[in-house]
């Protein structure tokens, strides 16, 4: 077990630390801000008027990207019935909805396929990773990604050696239902009570906090505030604030 502290919070007898991955390691605002826009042309040609109010339902304006809306925090299957049901209020069917949107998420799949691997890690991630793992923590990734996506983003960063919970969100199960979290610490085989949850949104947050977490602590990158982060223990603008006091 180790103590942390983040700014003037200190979090004792912790076994294992829990990071959100989009926004919270990987800077990966300028893809998804990419695949809305995709998704929305995509629906456009084929229901005219249509893009514009999707974009905002997925939390686009122009060329920023709300860290709090349905791209930013949604897992793929909540954005899917989102699309499906804006293209219902035009008048379609239900399954005709759902399929319209299957159809644009799958063809802008193909298209960014390229462009899905190129997100870096924020600054500084990989040394406060490594640094953790070498103080005996046991670390895990809890998405709204899918967990192929998850594990091809560890892969890609080499993460191997210190991340042993490469999870993501493949059922109806979403942010912030805390069984995500309570079985990820199942998976760690640690207790919640010892576990802290890291993420950049208020469904991290809740999720932690309703899964009995040992502290949630929320990050907003740089100068961003702490939108969405209320329900922390702590909010922090970049990574290397954890630091290990006891171990």
């Amino acid at each position: 077990m180790a103590t942390l502290r983040c700014r003037d919070v200190t979090f004792p007898n912790i076994q294992a630390v829990i990071f959100d991955k989009d926004g919270t390691l990987e800077d990966s605002q300028d893809f998804l801000r990419e695949l809305g826009q995709k998704r929305s042309r995509l629906i456009d040609a084929q229901i005219p008027g249509i893009g514009e109010p999707l974009l905002m339902a997925f939390g686009i304006n122009e060329d920023t990207l709300d860290p709090t809306g349905l791209m930013a925090v949604g897992s793929r299957r909540e954005n899917e019935i989102a699309a499906a049901a804006y293209i219902a209020e035009t008048g379609r069917g239900w399954l005709e909805s759902l399929a319209i949107a299957h159809r644009a998420f799958e063809e802008t799949d193909q298209y960014l396929k390229d462009a899905a691997g190129t997100s870096p890690l924020f600054a500084g991630c990989l040394e406060v990773l490594k640094f953790l793992s070498d103080a005996g923590l046991k670390l895990g990734i809890l998405s709204a990604d899918s967990t192929s996506g998850v594990q091809a983003f560890v892969k890609r960063h080499q993460l191997d050696s210190y991340i042993q919970l490469q999870e993501g969100v493949d059922t109806e199960l979403s942010k912030p239902d805390p069984a995500l979290f309570l079985q990820a610490c199942q998976t760690l085989g640690v207790e919640p009570a010892s576990t802290l949850m890291v993420g950049d949104s208020a469904g991290d947050i809740e999720m932690g906090r309703r899964g009995g977490a040992a502290g949630c602590i929320g990050i907003r990158w740089g100068n961003g505030g702490d939108v969405g982060l209320a329900g922390a223990d702590v909010a922090i603008a970049q990574l290397d604030e954890i630091q290990v006091v006891d171990a």
